[in-house]
């Protein structure tokens, strides 16, 4: 099965259930971020781990310890403006990448939290990007 077909199938059971999947992802904080993409313009959605931060979520761009950035992290630098599904909840949000000290503060709650993702970090040479994501009209956090 592609890349595209398995995460097209994630998708499909996230909304389904109600942000519920099994199989790998199974009892996994997961959301469903639409980014526009930086090159296209087009509208993309991936399924990605999230770790809450008071009223913030956190995502990471490990790429599961690839060389490169993933391509929903292009498309935020270029377009912060963000939809994002969390269960069945639906709101827009702003995408703002961590820097310095606040990513590494922001990496090591993840870390606590989903222990996998240092494995990443760990595969990698580059420095996993801590995206926070805000909800539209929040106050900045």
């Amino acid at each position: 099965m592609s890349y595209h077909e398995f995460t097209r199938q994630i998708i499909e059971e996230f909304r389904a259930n109600g942000g519920r999947v099994g199989g790998p992802f199974e009892g996994a904080d997961l959301v469903l971020l639409t980014t526009t993409g930086a090159r296209s313009g087009r509208e993309h959605t991936v399924p990605l781990g999230c770790v809450r931060d008071g009223d913030r979520l956190l995502v990471v761009g490990s790429a599961g310890g690839a060389p490169r950035h993933p391509a929903w992290y292009h498309n935020v630098l270029a377009h912060p403006g963000v939809t994002v599904e969390r269960g069945s909840e639906l709101f827009a949000a702003r995408a703002v990448p961590a820097v310095g000290r606040e990513r590494d503060r922001l990496f090591d709650l993840v870390v606590a939290a989903a222990p996998g993702y240092a494995d990443y970090q760990r595969a990698t040479t580059r420095t996993l990007p801590v995206v926070v994501l805000e909800r539209a009209g929040a106050a900045p956090g």
